[in-house]
């Protein structure tokens, strides 16, 4: 459910046997962060290979299109969002590879609707952060751009967070949790890659 990579498990790893809370759903990871996958995030994220953005919108493409809307059809009308970068990332790295998978993403189907209904206030660097302490470096920083566009936008209520890289989980359940907060009913995630 976590999108953790099962090791020696049966279908669903230890923490989500054991009840470990989530705030979403489930979550769907393409790639492990290793090796030439590894490089393959680097030349999307850092050398800013874009034409990447294709390849990986495919292949969430076909992770949908494997039964999952047989398994979970509240997926059918359900809205993508980007999780939102980080507070001056793009003046820093000058795009948002998120934003722009998801670009790829819609304009490379007849896809569901995306709506960029999340903001990030400035908040530390994740990356040196333990779960615990991202999700607490996260905690009120993550909001909705307008609190009434759940309704608005999504009378089903079912939302898609997409995002590049998860490691502990934590921005994603921060976001999955904003939009509960404002009525989403259910939300999913999807990241390329697991670290």
């Amino acid at each position: 459910m976590c999108g953790k990579p099962l090791i020696s498990e049966f279908g669903i790893c230890l923490p989500c046997r054991n009840g470990e809370q989530r705030s979403f759903e489930r979550l769907w990871v393409l790639f492990p962060y290793i090796g030439k996958y590894r490089k393959l995030l680097a030349s999307y994220k850092f050398r800013k290979n874009t034409a990447l953005a294709d390849f990986f919108a495919e292949k969430i493409i076909d992770l949908f299109s494997e039964n999952i809307f047989q398994e979970l059809p509240e997926l059918k009308d359900a809205v993508i969002v980007p999780v939102p970068p980080r507070q001056g990332k793009i003046k820093e790295t000058g795009w948002d590879q998120v934003d722009h998978l998801v670009k790829r993403l819609q304009k490379n189907t007849n896809c569901l609707p995306v709506y960029r209904l999340l903001k990030r206030k400035k908040s530390k660097t994740q990356k040196y952060l333990s779960r615990t302490e991202r999700i607490e470096n996260l905690k009120g920083r993550i909001y909705m751009n307008n609190k009434s566009a759940i309704t608005e936008k999504n009378p089903a209520s079912s939302f898609i967070l997409i995002d590049d890289v998860i490691t502990t989980g934590s921005t994603m359940d921060v976001c999955a949790s904003a939009l509960k907060n404002a009525g989403a009913k259910k939300v999913y995630g999807v990241a390329l890659f697991f670290d």
